[in-house]
């Protein structure tokens, strides 16, 4: 009798753990099929590879990469100093921050990309320090290939000077209102801006003036972009849509000043700077009128003797210091994805793919192994961009060219970090002159090369809208 409950209780045993109920027989049992769910791939939370960093908070956009040496951790300390803080006019006991100007858009880096994050345009006329500046060109190129620049505003409007000096202009946004109506009939209201300047404290500017609008982004990942080798760049250019998917995508090649050669652009919203060197001394230099040994030399309207000015020095900032500011903006990591198992991510995902957005946010690269910054060598990063330049249609022409940008193209966006904006800055505006108060107006206004995507996007359901915007809101 003992014998044979034990072998009642085995049995029961053995059909529960496999799957059948007390009242199952072994005869009509059918195995649980396997489950549906999606899965994420190995490691993509990682945005930036080993240079990437847990946090969710304000201060997502504002750590270093954990793998630096002590040096570098020390002298990321001191770019973050010369970073946010404010630089001051000379002469002044602050020497060492000191030669504001004459003319210039902010007092700080940190004004402009507050908490290494991303800029805005103005709310209000007057409205300072919120990361929006006009670019200035007229036909023609220099000896370099760079935009001619405005024969008296230069190629920058500065809407600050120094006291005693008059300010060379001020600027205000009229936006007009247009819609697009997605295939369940729910519109879209999208807003386009129309720039005028006036205050002109030099005379009138150039009647074949350009004016391109450029928000300051977000710093997260620099360095990485960076140490991408040319060669994966370029594997995904395609000039001439050979594939005949409508997207070409080709590289800028700009003015290296430091050798004095061509290179790839990868910075910039038109790839017009090469590296996170010269992005950082031509901010220096447009955005607050500080020299370094890159651009030395002080942006002065005809008129006006810059060398009368008192300065901080020649130049104004020094190369240990302007190189600490460099590899602050180098080494500052990536924050992790959030979200990323669960299934309406995953399902965006796939829409994402579907629908072609990775015709141009190219998901992943391997980082070369030759960058000065051992940290950011051979990382897996997915930044999803493919640092090209693309034709976005006419809807976002700014119809400025730029070294081998037209005026319709613009470099592909990394989407790293899109979904932590709000957190860090307090915004949701996106495209090169924040137009787009949220992801969905800024794939609404994609065009050109991107208008087949932007189709299938006002094609799909509710459900699979909602999920692709997760999923971007999740990188």
């Amino acid at each position: 009798m003992i014998e044979k409950k034990f072998r009642i209780v085995i049995l029961v045993a053995l059909l529960v753990l496999s799957g059948c109920s007390k009242s199952d027989s072994v005869e009509d049992y059918t195995e649980v099929p396997p489950s549906t769910d999606l899965l994420p791939e190995t490691g993509e939370e990682l945005s930036g590879g080993q240079v990437t960093v847990f946090n969710t908070s304000q201060e997502a956009f504002g750590f270093f990469a954990t793998n630096l040496t002590l040096e570098q951790k020390s002298d990321f300390g001191v770019g973050n100093s010369l970073f946010r803080l404010p630089w001051v006019t000379a002469p002044s006991s602050t020497n060492g921050r000191d030669g504001l100007g004459p003319f210039f858009n902010t007092n700080a880096c940190g004004n402009c990309h507050f908490k290494d994050g991303r800029g805005r345009a103005p709310a209000f006329d007057g409205e300072l320090g919120t990361g929006l500046l006009l670019r200035l060109s007229v036909p023609g190129i220099d000896a370099h290939g760079s935009p001619m620049p405005d024969p008296v505003y230069g190629g920058q409007l500065q809407d600050n000077a120094i006291f005693n000096q008059t300010i060379k202009g001020k600027y205000s946004i009229v936006y007009q209102t247009i819609s697009e109506t997605l295939s369940d009939g729910t519109v879209v209201d999208l807003q386009k801006p129309a720039y005028q300047i006036s205050q002109l404290g030099y005379g009138p500017l150039s009647g074949t003036l350009m004016i391109s609008p450029r928000v300051a982004n977000q710093l997260i990942g620099l360095g990485l972009l960076e140490a991408i080798p040319d060669a994966a760049i370029l594997a995904l250019a395609d000039v001439t849509d050979s594939d005949s998917d409508g997207i070409s995508g080709k590289a800028n090649y700009v003015y290296d000043v430091q050798s004095n050669s061509t290179k790839m652009g990868r910075f910039g919203w038109k790839a017009n700077q090469p590296n996170v060197k010269q992005q950082v001394a031509a901010a220096f230099s447009g955005d607050m009128g500080i020299t370094s040994s890159l651009f030395p030399n002080e942006n002065c309207p005809p008129g006006v003797d810059c060398g009368s000015i008192p300065n901080g020095g020649s130049p104004e900032i020094e190369d240990l210091n302007f190189n600490r500011v460099v590899l602050y903006s180098q080494v500052l990591a990536v924050p992790a994805r959030r979200n990323y198992k669960e299934q309406n991510v995953l399902r965006g995902k796939q829409v994402f793919q579907t629908i072609n957005c990775t015709g141009c946010h190219a998901p992943k690269f391997v980082t070369g192994s030759d960058h000065p910054v051992t940290a950011l060598r051979n990382q897996t990063i997915r930044p999803y961009s493919d640092l090209l330049l693309h034709d976005m249609g006419e809807g976002l022409a700014d119809n400025s060219p730029d070294f081998l940008a037209s005026g319709s193209e613009w470099r592909t966006q990394s989407l790293w970090g899109i979904g932590l904006i709000k957190t860090v800055n307090g915004h949701t505006n996106l495209l090169h002159d924040g137009r787009a108060r949220n992801v969905e107006e800024a794939i609404l206004w994609h065009g050109g090369e991107a208008q087949k995507a932007k189709d299938k996007y006002k094609q799909l359901s509710p459900q699979e809208r909602s999920d692709l915007l997760a999923f971007i809101n999740s990188l």
